[in-house]
């Protein structure tokens, strides 16, 4: 299960952790509701529950925050968020810095720490724990996260190395990743179901939402032939509501779609992952908005943002004022708002069809993994702005005169003539948009939120004017 055969560890490592027995005799005694009972249950609620990030370096320290966020904000569950020495697999570097510095680490060790310690954090709150972190090779930290008594474990082959990772071959990720959903199968079928998460916010600037989609359904179709029995899509608000609600709402159809149906599938919202208003008030705005996007779309589970954001890792009170501001959004006095359906179901038409033209010619070759991997040589996969050079990153989002995200250029995606002329026709393309004009203008999509004047209507550079009301 967490062994040299399952996961590919030194046996060193192996030797570390408890045996297999007790491990599972650890899960399934847990005196708390795993991950995956908490989103079923919110599920049947038809509420969502609402997750903070958070992770500092000491032991202490993390125990401290992990109460802090509980008791200010009950949220359903909490995030164990791993330092970067870690997701790179620099183990003995966090276990210096951790000695040293415990300060300067950006998250949580948990290898350093120990699977004991994880226990300790785990048991020091109801909510069930995540481990977020953004590893291209996880092997070993899921392995002390599930001995820890975790329950969610997030990330996967492309979405937790193209946007974080410089020179990891996408096979090398995708492997790795394999024996991770591997060992969730067999613990699975032990008994212990563990949440997979999905990371579609991939670079988190302006990713369209068919290539977020198509990116976590074809992790989701890999984990699930591995034996993963629950999993969380998780989905990037990209800022215009009707598009943003569509996609969530098309979670769970095309999960029908491409999934087998004994798999749980939970659609999550990351509230908005773009630049952040710098002022307070314009933050919680964007917070409230996110959560009440998340709302509408029918999200199992919303991932919370905080008035800080633009300035780098809050505090555990601005975090525990986010989460509230979020839950304001679900209450029940704003059952009276809606939104134009027919806009809703156009939109969401048409991120279902250009999902399925990117996933079908891959899911009609050969095996899975090497079909990802090529076509993301080729160009036929491909996601934006990229920090590795394993992807082509040709693709070129915009947003249109509403806000939505359209593709200026696929790239190499197969879309079909008749999705590929609506992008056109939406943004509005004249002269092709190039050069100078074109950077400022997705410069321009990029601060959407954080620039000073948000609230004109967007026309090309040197075209705009503002609301009349």
């Amino acid at each position: 299960m967490l062994d040299e055969d399952t996961l590919g560890l030194a046996p060193g490592a192996v030797a570390e952790l408890p045996d297999r027995q007790e491990i599972l005799r650890h899960l399934t005694g847990l005196p708390k509701k795993t991950v995956p009972d908490v989103l079923r249950a919110a599920e049947r609620r038809g509420t969502p529950v609402i997750q903070p990030r958070c992770g500092v370096g000491g032991h202490d320290e993390m125990l401290t925050l992990l109460r802090s966020l509980e008791t200010g904000a009950a949220p359903g569950i909490l995030s164990v968020t791993i330092d970067s020495h870690t997701r790179l697999g620099h183990f003995d570097a966090a276990a210096a810095t951790l000695r040293e510095h415990p300060h300067h680490l950006n998250g949580y060790p948990l290898v350093a720490h120990g699977w004991q310690r994880g226990r300790e954090l785990n048991e020091s709150v109801a909510a069930p724990l995540e481990v977020r972190h953004g590893s291209p090779d996880a092997r070993l930290l899921f392995a002390v996260s599930v001995a820890s008594g975790i329950t969610s474990f997030e990330g996967g082959g492309i979405s937790y190395n193209l946007p974080y990772s410089k020179d990891v071959p996408l096979e090398r990720s995708l492997r790795a990743w394999r024996q991770v959903d591997r060992a969730c199968g067999e613990l699975a079928r032990s008994g212990v179901v563990v949440d997979r998460e999905l990371f579609g916010t991939l670079t988190a600037v302006l990713v369209p939402p068919s290539i977020s989609l198509a990116i976590t359904l074809l992790e989701a179709i890999a984990a699930a032939a591995e034996g993963v029995r629950c999993l969380s899509v998780a989905y990037p608000q990209g800022g215009e509501i009707h598009q943003d609600v569509a996609a969530l709402r098309s979670v769970r159809v095309l999960a029908a779609r491409y999934l087998p149906p004994e798999v749980d599938v939970f659609p999550v919202l990351h509230e908005f992952m773009g630049v952040f208003p710098e002022e307070a008030d314009r933050a919680e705005a964007l917070i409230f908005y996110g959560a009440l996007t998340g709302r509408l779309g029918g999200a199992t589970k919303i991932i919370s943002k905080t008035r800080q954001e633009a300035y780098g890792v809050p505090d555990a009170e601005a975090n525990v004022h986010g989460m509230r501001t979020s839950a304001l959004a679900l209450s029940g006095l704003l059952d009276f708002i809606t939104l134009d359906e027919s806009r809703v179901e156009e939109e969401a038409y048409w991120i279902q069809r250009e999902v399925s033209e990117i996933l079908d010619p891959l899911l009609g070759g050969g095996e899975l993994h090497s079909e990802i991997d090529a076509a993301f040589r080729t160009g036929r996969l491909d996601i934006p702005f990229s920090a590795s050079i394993h992807a082509r990153s040709e693709i070129v989002p915009k947003r249109d005169a509403s806000g939505a995200l359209r593709y200026f250029s696929p790239g190499g995606l197969p879309f079909s003539r008749a999705s590929a002329d609506r992008n056109d026709r939406l943004l509005g393309r004249d002269d092709g948009g190039s050069g100078t004009r074109l950077i400022k203008e997705i410069t321009r999509d990029i601060n959407h939120f954080a620039a000073r004047d948000h609230g004109r209507v967007r026309q090309h550079l040197g075209q705009e004017r503002k609301w009349t009301t």
